[in-house]
């Protein structure tokens, strides 16, 4: 059996020398190395603003969402948006674990998990697209994908659907960052607070800055913002574009007597609302960029091009016990679950 790298480098075909996430392309065949793990694949969660791109691209028709899934795969090895750059994550069943993992793992062949590590450097092969749903960015595949030494895993928990940890852990970064992050009497604005890690955000949030604290949701359509104000997630809501920067900017400062807020999470899945993150923040607070559309450039020249002293996080997938924090979010929260499993489940 062929000796691995921890890192997956073994894997990568073109550049060489790069880690398989920036690489080019990887090889996707599935002869395990002895430090991986094979997992047969039921679905694959794709990142939001990853999904949305290829919809977009697709012009809504299914067979042509696939097409492109397809031809990213069979192009790259991998699940990695040519545009976006990200990908997503899966959940399947372990079907070998190389023996140089032995006494390094607890997972055990048949057992079920969800990767927390991108799609972007995951070894995949499709062999058949089966159901793509548009409405969550949940596609299920018969396929095989590998999980390098060093990748992390979550197994699936009894207690919780299938499509419902899915679509957790997905994001489960976004909550865990922000329990971090958020302080008691903490002013929060969450961007993008209808949506998937918006809401995770916004509950976490809430619990973390109190009754002294005021969490504040912005959203771009009634309908959404209707349904995070009926489980009661924020303390105040917005309707706003959040690529209208000086707008959104004006709606802030009077909800917070122009104070701004301390910290501003930015979980929207288009390009260009940078700005509007970092008008929103006052001078000394924080913006938590976990949106994977994020300008690094349009972040950084943006700030300073507006004289903003504000300190800028760009968001991590993981964090210490993230998949356990976003989990027990929908074990903490029945009215959170119920939406969950009616939207995404």
């Amino acid at each position: 059996m062929k000796i691995g790298n921890p890192y997956g480098t073994h894997r990568v075909i073109e550049p060489k020398g790069v880690l398989p996430q920036p690489a080019y392309k990887i090889d996707n065949t599935m002869e395990i190395y002895d430090n991986e793990i094979l997992i047969d694949v039921k679905t694959l969660n794709i990142d939001s603003a990853s999904f949305t791109q290829i919809r977009e691209q697709a012009k809504g028709d299914i067979e042509e969402i696939k097409r492109i899934m397809m031809s990213i795969v069979a192009e790259r090895g991998k699940h990695q948006n040519p545009v976006t750059g990200s990908g997503g994550m899966l959940i399947g069943t372990v079907e070998e674990i190389g023996p140089a993992l032995e006494g390094k793992t607890d997972l055990k062949v048949g057992d079920r998990i969800a990767t927390l590590v991108s799609l972007s450097l995951t070894p995949l092969r499709i062999d058949e697209i089966l159901e793509v749903r548009p409405e969550i960015d949940q596609v299920d595949i018969k396929g095989k994908a590998i999980l390098f030494e060093s990748g992390i895993y979550a197994k699936i928990p009894e207690d919780l659907p299938e499509n419902l940890v899915l679509s957790v852990l997905d994001v489960a970064g976004a909550p865990a960052q922000t329990a971090k992050l958020v302080k008691p009497g903490d002013t929060v604005v969450v961007l993008g607070g209808t949506g998937k890690s918006g809401m995770l955000c916004l509950y976490e949030a809430k619990k973390r800055a109190g009754i002294t604290g005021k969490v504040i949701c912005v959203g771009s359509r009634d309908e959404t913002i209707a349904r995070v104000k009926a489980i009661n997630l924020a303390d105040e809501y917005i309707k706003a574009d959040a690529t209208d920067a000086v707008g959104l900017m004006e709606k802030v400062k009077e909800l917070t007597d122009g104070k701004m807020a301390d910290i501003v999470i930015n979980t929207v899945n288009i390009p260009n609302t940078e700005m509007s993150s970092i008008l929103c923040t006052r001078d000394g607070g924080l913006v938590y960029f976990f949106s994977m559309a994020t300008s690094f450039t349009k972040a950084a020249l943006g700030a300073e091009g507006v004289g903003k002293d504000v300190t800028m996080l760009i968001g991590n997938g993981y964090t210490k016990g993230h998949a356990e924090i976003s989990l027990q979010i929908m074990r903490e929260s029945k009215e959170l679950r119920q939406l969950f499993e009616r939207l995404y489940a």
